[in-house]
């Protein structure tokens, strides 16, 4: 906001569902933003000036769903699902295993947690999850390669491969196999380098995808966004 990235990339009009991560507030929405014809809804941290999602929305949903039902992940506020009549979209920030890997636990039941939550819903309709996964998936992912690094540890790189052979597909890898893009950059150490952020949708969705991108002329924080294009 402080940059006008976010107002500038939501008036191209080019958007009709955003979803940010780690919004680190209420979940109030500036005046600037709600004069640009979207819906907010928002699940913050219990804890103030941490994580938190939001999704902005043009198309009003079906329904609403804040959390996994599941108080120490919700009380980080780390998902929120929005349902339309065709499918849902899921904003996730999964946490971050932590420096010291102290949270590779807690982060590995959260990925669990939520694979159990999607397979649920996918019983109903397709689904689109996107989002900070503080994941790199293989060694084109990543500008280092430390598996003692959190995003890099072999015990997160088979849950997120593994989730994928579940019927969910990396949409950018799928349409672009040998491009080497990263989303997000250490502010300390420039060649420091992931991508860590997605747009993964589940198998009945593939032959919808018409574009998939990651917005590295976008900045605004140590993440650029990441972008599809499905057909209606």
């Amino acid at each position: 906001m402080k940059k006008g990235s976010l107002e500038r990339l939501l008036g191209t009009g080019n958007y009709d569902v955003v979803l940010l991560q780690e919004i680190r507030g209420s979940g109030d929405l500036p005046l600037t933003i709600m004069n640009l014809g979207y819906e907010a809804y928002s699940l913050p941290a219990e804890r103030k000036g941490y994580a938190g999602v939001m999704t902005l929305t043009k198309v009003h949903p079906v329904s609403v769903i804040k959390g996994l039902g599941i108080k120490e992940f919700d009380a980080e506020g780390r998902m929120i699902t929005v349902e339309f009549n065709d499918l849902y979209i899921v904003n996730a920030y999964f946490p971050r295993a932590g420096d010291d890997l102290s949270r590779l636990n807690f982060k590995l039941s959260f990925c669990n947690a939520v694979e159990k939550f999607l397979n649920n819903l996918r019983y109903k309709k397709p689904i689109i999850i996107c989002g900070d996964f503080n994941i790199a998936r293989d060694k084109i992912d990543s500008s280092f390669w430390d598996e003692k690094h959190p995003g890099l540890t072999p015990e997160e790189r088979d849950w997120l491969n593994q989730f994928l052979k579940e019927g969910f597909i990396d949409v950018f890898r799928e349409l672009h196999p040998n491009t080497k893009v990263y989303t997000w950059r250490s502010y300390r150490e420039r060649w420091r380098a992931m991508r860590i952020d997605y747009c993964i949708v589940s198998e009945e969705l593939r032959s919808k995808v018409i574009k998939a991108e990651v917005l590295s002329n976008v900045e605004g924080s140590d993440h650029v966004p990441v972008m599809i294009e499905l057909s209606t």
